[in-house]
Order: structure tokens, then C-alpha cells, then sequence
């Protein structure tokens, strides 16, 4: 908005929340298995193998109720930006992106592939649905 010439007191002003959305395709529940991601997988998530703990990973085979797929249906993976006083302070100063995003974090912001991770250790979706979308 700024780059469109409103200005920064108008934006900080104004600007509630941002929300952030994607749809991922959800593993098929039957024929959702179990398996060991890879290093190269894991690095996509720039994660470890001891970075896991007892968490599972699971991809959909294929099956008659996926069309062979291995997906059935989708679901939302969310960021919510709620502006703060801090927030509106460095909107106002102009201050870089990646200064308004670290700064958000710190404030409990939950980035979109965190959320997309959350999603992937409960079994809902896949590391490449994850890492393609965010």
C-alpha cells in the first residue's frame, strides 16, 4: 500500500488485522500411512531428524475413495497478523518487511508454514502440499 503512495499514518491508522490464507490438500483418511521423511524432505522444512521427537508423517497410498490420489478434500492453513501499538509504530517508520514480520512473531504471530507444519503433524497433509504452498 505504501509502494501505491497511501500513506503510512493512514495505513497504521486504519489496518486492523491481516489474514494470510491457503488451501492444502488433505491426505485421504483411507489410505492415510505412516512413514520416515527423508533429510532432503526434511530440509524442505528446514527441520532435523532430531528436530521431530515422536512426531509421524503420513501421505495417502492411493485408493477407490481418492481416485487413486492419495488426496480427499482440502483444508485452510492460516497466518493472522493482528496490528499492535508496536506494529503501528513501525508501519509509520517505514520499517522494512522482514522487521514488521520478526517483530509480529515475537508478538505470538503464528507464520503460515508453521501453521502448515502444525497441520502436517496431525496428520492432515502432506510436506509437499506444505512446502508448495508456503
Amino acid at each position: 500500500m505504501i509502494d501505491m503512495g497511501v500513506e503510512p499514518f493512514l495505513i497504521s491508522s486504519t489496518l486492523m488485522a491481516v489474514l494470510a490464507q491457503r488451501l492444502v490438500r488433505t491426505i485421504c483418511q483411507n489410505c492415510r500411512t505412516p512413514f520416515e521423511p527423508t533429510e532432503e524432505q526434511l530440509s524442505l522444512l528446514n527441520l532435523s531428524a532430531h528436530d521431530l521427537g515422536d512426531k509421524a508423517f503420513h501421505y495417502g497410498r492411493g485408493c477407490a475413495t481418492c481416485n487413486d490420489t492419495g488426496y480427499k478434500g482440502r483444508k485452510g492453513i492460516f497466518e493472522l497478523l493482528i496490528i499492535s501499538e508496536a506494529l503501528r509504530l513501525l508501519i509509520n517508520e517505514r520499517a522494512p518487511t522482514i522487521v514488521l514480520r520478526q517483530k509480529a512473531i515475537e508478538m505470538g504471530m503464528v507464520p503460515l508454514r508453521d501453521d502448515g507444519l502444525r497441520s502436517i503433524f496431525e496428520g492432515d497433509t502432506t510436506i509437499e502440499e506444505v512446502v508448495k504452498y508456503t
